[in-house]
């Protein structure tokens, strides 16, 4: 017989991922302050970072199986986080946003060099054939989108029509047709694991989809800001959930995958 799946599992899923987080952080920004030129090993740990990402979506979907709403809904992450998941993660399409403000910020930083025909390499010096393809990226996730917003909606409707057959009830959380909830509950778990694996692959294609795109500096510059952006959201928002007793409310503890200062997104 197999090891019984408990929360705890989930719980020690997602705090392994965020202690993987700080690890790449400091290695990205290690690579960006030292390697900058050193084409070979930007991409070496650039696809270092991305099979991070991929075995945390595959660990993410063994668990998943057996409790779709869970990861749906996640009792571990932060208030704040969890007002900002999208079918249990991060929208694929603030990815690309993410990009674009990137782009912004660097040509607006170094913008009297670029006029000098003076060129870095980074994010402000991406190409129009780049942008193009960033924006066809970001056309095709958009449409990904709201097919699985559909799903979910219907997901939603299918699920509250089944418990409303049974509707002969005896007392308050009582039927006679429990059976009949009962497997409505199984099926929509069973279909919620089964959109959430679809997320994921569209999350993972898309920091796939925009490491091809960038050049090596550019993906490592944009994997820190990725990094730093979570991090501190997550760690901020951790220290908000106690100071308003919500941790204490809930019973848990959202454990902080280490005691630095978050950086500065």
């Amino acid at each position: 017989m197999g090891e019984q799946v408990t929360h705890q599992h989930f719980q020690c899923c997602y705090q392994n991922w965020m202690a993987q987080q700080w690890l790449d952080h400091d290695e990205l920004v290690q690579a960006l302050t030292n390697y900058q030129t050193d084409l070979d090993y930007l991409q070496l740990i650039t696809k270092k970072v991305t099979t991070h990402y991929e075995n945390y979506s595959a660990s993410r979907a063994r668990l998943a199986k057996h409790d779709g709403p869970s990861f749906m809904f996640p009792t571990w992450g932060t208030t704040i986080e969890n007002s900002l998941l999208w079918v249990g993660g991060c929208k694929p399409s603030l990815i690309i946003r993410l990009v674009y403000a990137l782009c912004g910020s660097q040509l607006d930083a170094h913008f009297a060099e670029f006029l000098d025909g003076v060129r870095h390499g980074n994010m402000g010096d991406i190409s129009t054939s780049q942008l193009k393809n960033i924006d066809d990226l970001r056309a095709k996730t958009v449409e990904d989108e709201d097919k699985l917003n559909s799903r979910v909606e219907n997901l939603q409707e299918q699920a509250v029509d089944q418990v409303l057959l049974a509707k002969n009830y005896t007392q308050v959380g009582e039927s006679s047709h429990g059976e009949v909830v009962g497997r409505a509950m199984d099926t929509h778990s069973h279909d919620l694991y089964n959109v959430l694996v679809e997320a994921d692959k569209l999350r993972l294609n898309v920091l796939k989809g925009i490491m091809d795109i960038l050049k090596p500096l550019q993906s490592v510059e944009f994997l820190v800001a990725a990094k730093k952006l979570h991090l501190s959201l997550h760690e901020l928002s951790k220290r908000r959930d106690i100071s308003m007793g919500v941790t204490q409310l809930l019973n848990t503890s959202i454990a902080s995958s280490s005691n630095k200062t978050p950086p500065k997104p």
